[in-house]
């Protein structure tokens, strides 16, 4: 471990829901809402927005750390939120201001805890992932009558291998960290309540270097020209659109906010 400034941020009630921390051309994101493991309702989505555009904005940052206050990622979105009309997309740039439009400045995943549903897929949209041991990955929306069109379909695939991220999707089934990174999707694994200060060194490593070059390196691999993101979400909605305006997902969220079982209709 070196001698790394700290990052950790202590949640208050009266604190921000996003809060922000540089230090020698990193920026430490952190979702703020540790009553509901960091679900992200529309406010939290703006500022995270916010957040990602002052990430690219500021010449003096080279890397961004994205993290969970109070020992989780982020339990996705806030159901409870949406189910009253409150969402956490933004037009244009997708859940929490990220999945559909990835800040150009390299981004890192710091994962501590539950990351569901919407944290996997934020988790997914940033280039690196340090993950601790106790640390959960889920993409569970099948069971709630839902698909996950924010990066889970697209991205998921291409980080481990196919058929294991069919079985996910499908099954809904948890990935715990230490088996997401033998498939290659965690960078690195750390014990439990250090997978910020590692994901703060590795940022630190990467921020010393050229940035024209690290900017260059990020763009090259993103724009890759067989398949691009853009074209991946176009063909996915047009084949999930009809899923996610069922009475089956008003029907998932409806169940989760009145803590039952679903009733689905298939329709």
């Amino acid at each position: 471990m070196t001698n790394t400034p700290t990052t950790s941020v202590v949640p208050t009630s009266d604190a921000p829901t996003v809060q922000t921390q540089d230090h020698d051309g990193v920026l430490v994101i952190t979702i703020n809402r540790p009553k509901v493991r960091n679900a992200v309702d529309g406010a939290t989505a703006r500022a995270l927005a916010e957040a990602f555009d002052q990430l690219d904005a500021r010449d003096d940052l080279a890397v961004g750390v994205l993290t969970g206050a109070g020992g989780a990622f982020s339990a996705g979105m806030d159901l409870k939120a949406y189910a009253v009309g409150d969402s956490p997309v933004i037009p244009g740039r997708g859940f929490a201001g990220l999945t559909r439009a990835r800040p150009r400045t390299p981004l890192i995943a710091a994962v501590e805890g539950w990351a569901l549903g919407g944290g996997t897929e934020m988790a997914l949209a940033c280039d690196l992932i340090v993950a601790a041991q106790n640390a959960t990955f889920g993409l569970f929306e099948v069971t709630h009558g839902l698909v996950p069109p924010e990066g889970g379909i697209v991205r998921l695939p291409e980080r481990i291998p196919r058929n294991i991220a069919l079985e996910l999707l499908l099954t809904g089934d948890p990935l715990p960290a230490v088996r997401a990174e033998q498939l290659g999707l965690v960078n690195h694994l750390t014990a439990p309540g250090e997978a910020l200060d590692r994901a703060v060194e590795l940022a630190t490593r990467i921020a010393r270097n050229a940035p024209l070059a690290v900017a260059g390196v990020k763009r090259a691999v993103t724009e890759r020209t067989a398949f691009d993101d853009r074209d991946a979400f176009q063909q996915q909605d047009r084949i999930v659109a009809p899923v996610l305006a069922s009475q089956d997902a008003q029907e998932g969220a409806r169940a989760f906010a009145e803590k039952r079982p679903p009733h689905w209709q298939g329709r």
